[in-house]
Protein backbone atom coordinates (compact mmCIF):
# COMPACT_ATOMS: atom_id res chain seq x y z
CA UNK A 1 0.00 0.00 0.00
CA UNK A 2 2.93 2.09 0.82
CA UNK A 3 4.61 1.43 -1.95
CA UNK A 4 1.41 2.40 -4.29
CA UNK A 5 1.49 5.51 -2.02
CA UNK A 6 5.09 6.38 -3.21
CA UNK A 7 4.31 6.11 -6.98
CA UNK A 8 1.02 7.67 -7.32
CA UNK A 9 3.20 10.88 -5.75
CA UNK A 10 5.95 9.88 -7.91
CA UNK A 11 3.41 10.18 -11.25
CA UNK A 12 2.10 12.89 -9.79
CA UNK A 13 5.10 15.22 -9.10
CA UNK A 14 6.84 13.74 -12.50
CA UNK A 15 3.71 15.05 -14.82
CA UNK A 16 4.10 18.46 -13.33
CA UNK A 17 5.82 20.96 -15.94
CA UNK A 18 7.78 24.12 -15.32
CA UNK A 19 4.90 26.38 -17.00
CA UNK A 20 2.53 24.33 -14.14
CA UNK A 21 4.61 25.65 -11.08
CA UNK A 22 4.68 29.38 -12.53
CA UNK A 23 0.62 28.95 -13.06
CA UNK A 24 0.18 27.85 -9.07
CA UNK A 25 2.83 30.94 -8.03
CA UNK A 26 1.04 33.43 -9.97
CA UNK A 27 -2.78 32.22 -8.85
CA UNK A 28 -1.22 31.79 -5.32
CA UNK A 29 0.35 35.80 -4.99
CA UNK A 30 -2.77 36.39 -6.35
CA UNK A 31 -4.85 34.98 -3.68
CA UNK A 32 -2.09 36.51 -0.66
CA UNK A 33 -2.08 40.01 -2.71
CA UNK A 34 -6.37 39.94 -2.38
CA UNK A 35 -6.48 38.65 1.08
CA UNK A 36 -3.90 41.07 2.47
CA UNK A 37 -5.06 43.81 0.61
CA UNK A 38 -8.85 42.73 1.97
CA UNK A 39 -7.38 42.28 5.85
CA UNK A 40 -6.97 46.43 5.68
CA UNK A 41 -10.18 47.19 4.77
CA UNK A 42 -13.98 47.16 6.56
CA UNK A 43 -14.26 44.41 3.84
CA UNK A 44 -13.17 41.41 5.94
CA UNK A 45 -15.73 41.95 8.34
CA UNK A 46 -18.29 40.98 5.44
CA UNK A 47 -16.08 38.18 3.87
CA UNK A 48 -15.45 36.60 7.33
CA UNK A 49 -19.71 36.52 7.42
CA UNK A 50 -19.81 35.20 4.03
CA UNK A 51 -17.44 32.63 4.69
CA UNK A 52 -19.65 31.59 7.51
CA UNK A 53 -23.29 31.48 5.49
CA UNK A 54 -21.02 29.32 2.97
CA UNK A 55 -19.86 26.85 5.70
CA UNK A 56 -23.50 27.09 7.21
CA UNK A 57 -24.54 25.90 3.30
CA UNK A 58 -22.43 22.77 3.22
CA UNK A 59 -23.35 21.62 6.51
CA UNK A 60 -26.69 21.79 5.71
CA UNK A 61 -25.82 19.75 2.71
CA UNK A 62 -24.55 16.96 4.07
CA UNK A 63 -27.59 17.09 6.80
CA UNK A 64 -29.71 17.29 4.24
CA UNK A 65 -31.58 20.32 5.49
CA UNK A 66 -32.98 20.91 2.03
CA UNK A 67 -35.02 24.20 3.03
CA UNK A 68 -31.54 26.11 4.77
CA UNK A 69 -29.74 24.87 1.89
CA UNK A 70 -32.12 26.36 -0.53
CA UNK A 71 -31.95 29.57 1.40
CA UNK A 72 -28.48 29.41 1.72
CA UNK A 73 -27.68 28.69 -1.99
CA UNK A 74 -30.26 31.10 -3.88
CA UNK A 75 -29.41 33.34 -1.41
CA UNK A 76 -25.64 33.40 -1.97
CA UNK A 77 -25.96 33.01 -6.29
CA UNK A 78 -28.33 36.17 -6.59
CA UNK A 79 -26.15 38.14 -3.76
CA UNK A 80 -23.63 38.82 -6.11
CA UNK A 81 -24.72 42.41 -7.11
CA UNK A 82 -25.28 43.41 -3.37
CA UNK A 83 -22.08 42.62 -2.74
CA UNK A 84 -20.72 44.39 -5.38
CA UNK A 85 -22.72 47.29 -4.39
CA UNK A 86 -21.09 46.58 -0.71
CA UNK A 87 -17.67 46.41 -1.94
CA UNK A 88 -17.82 49.54 -3.67
CA UNK A 89 -15.27 51.77 -2.33
CA UNK A 90 -13.11 48.59 -1.77
CA UNK A 91 -13.51 47.64 -5.16
CA UNK A 92 -13.08 51.29 -6.55
CA UNK A 93 -10.00 51.32 -4.08
CA UNK A 94 -8.08 48.08 -5.27
CA UNK A 95 -8.21 49.57 -8.99
CA UNK A 96 -7.25 52.74 -8.44
CA UNK A 97 -4.05 51.40 -6.47
CA UNK A 98 -3.49 48.81 -9.35
CA UNK A 99 -3.87 51.39 -12.03
CA UNK A 100 -1.12 53.99 -10.38
CA UNK A 101 1.15 50.71 -8.90
CA UNK A 102 4.72 51.78 -9.25
CA UNK A 103 6.69 48.88 -10.59
CA UNK A 104 10.12 50.77 -10.10
CA UNK A 105 11.11 52.77 -7.11
CA UNK A 106 13.85 54.36 -8.36
CA UNK A 107 16.06 56.57 -5.17
CA UNK A 108 15.62 60.02 -4.33
CA UNK A 109 18.31 62.18 -6.07
CA UNK A 110 20.00 64.35 -3.41
CA UNK A 111 18.28 67.12 -5.06
CA UNK A 112 15.00 65.85 -4.73
CA UNK A 113 16.14 64.82 -0.86
CA UNK A 114 16.67 68.34 -0.53
CA UNK A 115 13.39 69.91 -1.79
CA UNK A 116 11.59 67.31 0.11
CA UNK A 117 13.25 67.98 3.51
CA UNK A 118 12.76 71.90 2.90
CA UNK A 119 8.81 70.82 1.87
CA UNK A 120 8.44 68.89 5.29
CA UNK A 121 9.90 71.85 6.99
CA UNK A 122 7.71 74.15 5.59
CA UNK A 123 4.36 71.70 6.42
CA UNK A 124 5.67 71.17 9.76
CA UNK A 125 5.87 74.96 10.31
CA UNK A 126 2.46 75.44 9.60
CA UNK A 127 0.93 72.75 11.59
CA UNK A 128 2.83 73.99 14.33
CA UNK A 129 1.61 78.09 13.16
CA UNK A 130 -1.95 76.61 13.06
CA UNK A 131 -2.04 74.51 16.35
CA UNK A 132 -0.73 77.19 18.74
CA UNK A 133 -2.83 79.70 17.18
CA UNK A 134 -6.10 77.60 17.07
CA UNK A 135 -6.45 77.64 13.21
CA UNK A 136 -8.21 74.48 11.70
CA UNK A 137 -6.67 73.21 8.68
CA UNK A 138 -7.22 69.49 7.08
CA UNK A 139 -3.99 68.94 4.44
CA UNK A 140 -4.64 65.82 1.94
CA UNK A 141 -1.55 63.75 1.04
CA UNK A 142 -2.48 62.09 -2.34
CA UNK A 143 -0.40 58.78 -2.82
CA UNK A 144 -0.86 56.00 -4.89
CA UNK A 145 -4.65 56.46 -5.40
CA UNK A 146 -5.71 59.25 -7.27
CA UNK A 147 -7.75 61.77 -5.93
CA UNK A 148 -9.38 63.10 -9.80
CA UNK A 149 -12.67 62.86 -8.25
CA UNK A 150 -11.81 65.16 -5.34
CA UNK A 151 -9.55 67.66 -7.18
CA UNK A 152 -12.14 68.46 -9.62
CA UNK A 153 -14.40 70.09 -7.64
CA UNK A 154 -11.96 72.28 -5.29
CA UNK A 155 -9.77 75.11 -6.71
CA UNK A 156 -6.38 74.24 -8.69
CA UNK A 157 -2.95 76.00 -7.41
CA UNK A 158 -0.37 73.47 -8.05
CA UNK A 159 2.12 76.05 -6.18
CA UNK A 160 4.87 74.34 -4.20
CA UNK A 161 4.03 73.89 -0.49
CA UNK A 162 5.48 76.75 1.83
CA UNK A 163 3.97 78.00 5.29
CA UNK A 164 2.87 81.26 4.18
CA UNK A 165 0.78 79.75 1.52
CA UNK A 166 -1.05 76.85 3.25
CA UNK A 167 -1.28 79.86 6.05
CA UNK A 168 -3.13 82.25 3.62
CA UNK A 169 -5.57 79.31 2.90
CA UNK A 170 -6.55 78.49 5.62
CA UNK A 171 -6.82 81.81 7.52
CA UNK A 172 -10.15 82.79 8.64
CA UNK A 173 -11.02 85.51 5.70
CA UNK A 174 -9.68 83.14 2.95
CA UNK A 175 -12.57 81.66 0.75
CA UNK A 176 -10.91 78.35 0.73
CA UNK A 177 -10.25 77.91 4.59
CA UNK A 178 -12.95 75.68 5.16
CA UNK A 179 -12.32 72.92 2.67
CA UNK A 180 -9.09 70.55 2.38
CA UNK A 181 -6.21 71.06 0.84
CA UNK A 182 -4.52 68.57 -1.45
CA UNK A 183 -1.00 67.74 -1.98
CA UNK A 184 0.11 65.80 -4.89
CA UNK A 185 3.58 65.24 -5.54
CA UNK A 186 5.10 67.27 -2.92
CA UNK A 187 3.13 70.12 -4.12
CA UNK A 188 -0.27 72.44 -3.36
CA UNK A 189 -2.55 71.09 -5.88
CA UNK A 190 -5.98 71.77 -5.23
CA UNK A 191 -7.29 73.47 -2.06
CA UNK A 192 -11.10 74.03 -0.79
CA UNK A 193 -11.40 70.27 -1.97
CA UNK A 194 -14.90 68.50 -0.56
CA UNK A 195 -14.10 65.37 1.08
CA UNK A 196 -16.25 62.58 1.65
CA UNK A 197 -17.73 61.99 5.19
CA UNK A 198 -16.87 59.25 7.49
CA UNK A 199 -19.64 56.85 8.49
CA UNK A 200 -17.52 55.40 11.29
CA UNK A 201 -20.22 55.39 14.49
CA UNK A 202 -17.40 54.81 16.57
CA UNK A 203 -15.91 58.25 16.84
CA UNK A 204 -16.48 61.12 19.60
CA UNK A 205 -19.39 63.04 19.48
CA UNK A 206 -17.13 65.93 20.15
CA UNK A 207 -15.48 65.54 16.65
CA UNK A 208 -16.58 67.50 13.73
CA UNK A 209 -17.09 67.75 10.22
CA UNK A 210 -13.13 68.15 9.64
CA UNK A 211 -12.03 64.96 11.57
CA UNK A 212 -14.82 63.07 9.89
CA UNK A 213 -14.04 64.40 6.08
CA UNK A 214 -10.15 63.93 7.06
CA UNK A 215 -11.00 60.56 8.24
CA UNK A 216 -13.34 59.52 5.88
CA UNK A 217 -10.97 60.42 2.68
CA UNK A 218 -8.55 57.98 4.13
CA UNK A 219 -11.44 55.06 3.63
CA UNK A 220 -12.05 55.19 0.14
CA UNK A 221 -8.18 55.98 -0.51
CA UNK A 222 -4.58 55.72 0.59
CA UNK A 223 -4.27 58.93 0.95
CA UNK A 224 -2.78 60.27 4.78
CA UNK A 225 -4.82 63.09 6.50
CA UNK A 226 -3.19 65.89 8.48
CA UNK A 227 -6.14 67.53 11.08
CA UNK A 228 -5.98 70.20 13.55
CA UNK A 229 -9.08 71.57 15.44
CA UNK A 230 -10.04 75.24 15.15
CA UNK A 231 -11.42 74.47 19.02
CA UNK A 232 -8.29 72.92 20.52
CA UNK A 233 -5.78 73.16 18.52
CA UNK A 234 -5.04 69.15 18.87
CA UNK A 235 -3.40 67.75 16.47
CA UNK A 236 -4.54 64.44 14.37
CA UNK A 237 -3.85 62.13 11.78
CA UNK A 238 -5.64 60.13 9.74
CA UNK A 239 -5.01 56.74 7.93
CA UNK A 240 -6.57 53.59 6.47
CA UNK A 241 -9.83 54.52 8.24
CA UNK A 242 -7.57 54.91 11.29
CA UNK A 243 -7.84 58.32 13.22
CA UNK A 244 -4.99 59.36 15.79
CA UNK A 245 -5.05 62.33 18.31
CA UNK A 246 -3.10 64.68 20.18
CA UNK A 247 -0.03 64.24 18.05
CA UNK A 248 2.65 66.82 18.06
CA UNK A 249 4.71 68.57 15.45
CA UNK A 250 7.55 65.68 16.02
CA UNK A 251 5.15 63.00 15.64
CA UNK A 252 3.85 64.70 11.96
CA UNK A 253 7.73 65.20 11.07
CA UNK A 254 8.30 62.17 11.63
CA UNK A 255 4.70 60.90 9.66
CA UNK A 256 6.20 63.46 6.67
CA UNK A 257 9.40 61.88 6.56
CA UNK A 258 8.43 58.56 5.94
CA UNK A 259 6.26 59.56 2.83
CA UNK A 260 8.58 61.66 1.29
CA UNK A 261 11.94 60.29 2.06
CA UNK A 262 11.48 56.99 3.84
CA UNK A 263 8.96 55.96 2.07
CA UNK A 264 10.98 56.23 -1.53
CA UNK A 265 13.89 54.93 -0.16
CA UNK A 266 13.02 51.61 1.98
CA UNK A 267 10.57 49.80 -0.23
CA UNK A 268 10.77 46.74 1.25
CA UNK A 269 8.38 47.44 4.24
CA UNK A 270 4.51 47.99 3.72
CA UNK A 271 3.67 51.70 3.80
CA UNK A 272 0.54 50.99 6.01
CA UNK A 273 3.42 49.83 8.44
CA UNK A 274 5.53 52.16 8.46
CA UNK A 275 3.68 56.40 8.89
CA UNK A 276 1.64 54.80 11.67
CA UNK A 277 4.19 52.36 13.40
CA UNK A 278 5.85 53.73 16.06
CA UNK A 279 4.07 57.31 16.10
CA UNK A 280 0.82 57.45 17.21
CA UNK A 281 1.11 56.48 20.95
CA UNK A 282 -1.99 58.93 21.25
CA UNK A 283 -5.36 57.84 21.60
CA UNK A 284 -6.64 56.31 18.40
CA UNK A 285 -10.56 56.36 17.09
CA UNK A 286 -11.10 53.18 15.13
Amino acid sequence: MLESLIENAAGIFASIRPIDILDIAIVAFAIYKIIQFISKTRAIQIVNGLLILIAAMFIADILNLYTVYFLLYNGLRYGIMAILVIFYPELRRALEYLGRRRFNFPKLTEDRKKQNKKMIEQMVTAIDYFSSHKVGALIVIERDVALGDILEHGTIIDGDTTAMLLETIFYEGSALHDGAVVIRDGKVFAAGCVLPLSGNKNLEKTLGTRHRAGLGITEVSDAISLIVSEETGIISAASDGHLSRFLDVKSVEKILYDVYITDIEDTELSKPQKFFSGIFGGKKDE
